[in-house]
């Protein structure tokens, strides 16, 4: 795929950034896919690869469906054989299913790193004390924490943490889980820069990555997440907070070229992938191919396509109605057919299509279990609790 590159001198990086070691893994650009429910399945990931490189995440996988076989769960953690490293990241409360699924994942030789959730915020997961909420209850998140490194140490395979900054302004949970997770054992430590109750909203908090690295020091590598929607966005965020590498999220929806500037600005070089529209047609189409390839089925693959139309168009010349026939395609014959009515000439719009994408919300109470901020414990009255946050979440 040809994308039109510019080189801006003034856009280069003094010195390129250190390579990222997360235990054995050595990557040669600082750069991780943050997992995105719905988004960043084998087709994306695939996608994005062929822009630069990184450390590409799977979807969340809850582990109980896991260790269950769910049919969604082992689609989600299943890797082709040009993904490596394989990634997996997991989603649970309980350290015994933790630690099951951990297990499978090494016995069966299914990844080569994983990275636990702690940073989820949405209602249906903080609601029965899961995702953001769990760090709060101190003796849980270690209890799972450790469970984890000790079952993934059997197979040599690293495990990594990503978090919030806690539940909301007055209860903070960062450093001491870092801290935590740090001593437990853990390969680095990502850091989102808000809040349970900020969700999506307003701008990320870089100061207190900056606070975490400094607390954890070099023992181990804290890597940053938030607002990274260009690569000048990750070389400032490097520079104000010292972090050793950056998770990208919402910054790369419709934007697969991302990596691409990504590797480019994190080696030194000002080189940016500026597409034209026709430059993002192509991208749209092997988007859907690639979805057809994963669902093993057109109307399914290509459906899937379609909620990553306004990303990929945002900021371009594409009229209403062809943009709506867009994301109600249903055929990659008719996607053809939609995309070969684009304005091939467009070159890119510049700041139109850039900047922030995806979910946007404004800060909201968090949602929690009864009683969850009376005490950093856990109270194992409420097992039941667990049971119930351990339904499967996978890929929603």
């Amino acid at each position: 795929m040809v994308s039109v590159i510019s080189a801006n001198p003034e856009t280069v990086s003094p010195t390129a950034a250190a390579p990222l070691r997360i235990g054995p893994i050595e990557l040669s650009s600082p750069v991780v896919l943050a997992p995105m429910a719905g988004i960043t399945n084998t087709a994306f990931r695939r996608l994005c690869r062929e822009y630069g490189a990184g450390l590409y995440v799977t979807e969340m996988v809850t582990s109980r469906a896991l260790v269950e076989r769910s049919p969604k769960s082992m689609r989600i953690i299943a890797h082709e054989p040009y993904e490596t490293p394989r990634s997996v990241q997991l989603y649970g409360v309980d350290p015994v299913t933790i630690g099951q699924a951990v297990r499978m994942l090494v016995e069966e030789d299914r990844a080569d790193h994983i990275d636990l959730n702690f940073g989820c915020p949405v209602p249906k997961v903080t609601r029965k004390g899961g995702g953001s909420a769990l760090p709060w209850k101190q003796d849980l998140f270690t209890a799972i924490v450790t469970t984890a490194v000790n079952e993934a140490s059997r197979g040599g395979i690293p495990v990594t943490v990503k978090m919030r900054k806690g539940i909301d302004a007055d209860h903070h949970t960062y450093l001491d889980a870092g801290e935590t997770a740090r001593n437990a054992g853990v390969a680095a430590v990502a850091l989102h820069g808000r809040t349970t109750a900020d969700l999506y909203s307003g701008k990320a908090d870089w100061d207190a990555i900056a606070r975490l690295k400094d607390h954890l020091g070099d023992t181990v590598p804290v890597l940053g997440n938030g607002d990274i929607f260009a690569a000048e966005d990750a070389l400032e965020m490097m520079s104000r907070t010292g972090c050793d590498g950056v998770v990208i999220g919402r910054g790369c929806q419709g934007r697969p070229w991302l990596f691409g500037d990504l590797a480019n600005a994190l080696s030194g070089s000002g080189e940016r992938y500026r597409p034209g529209l026709a430059e993002v047609a192509q991208a749209v189409y092997k988007h859907g191919q690639y979805l057809v390839d994963y669902y093993g089925d057109e109307f399914y693959g290509v459906r899937d396509l379609r909620k990553h139309i306004a990303w990929y168009f945002k900021g371009y010349p594409v009229g209403g109605d062809l943009r709506s026939q867009l994301a109600m395609v249903s055929s990659l014959e008719e996607l053809a057919g939609l995309l070969d009515q684009l304005d091939t000439t467009a070159e890119y719009p510049g700041e139109a299509a850039e900047g922030s994408r995806g979910r946007t919300t404004r800060p909201k109470r968090p949602h929690l279990p009864e009683g969850w901020l009376d005490s950093r414990v856990f109270d194992a009255s409420g097992k039941s609790l667990l049971s119930e946050a351990e339904l499967d979440i996978s890929g929603g």
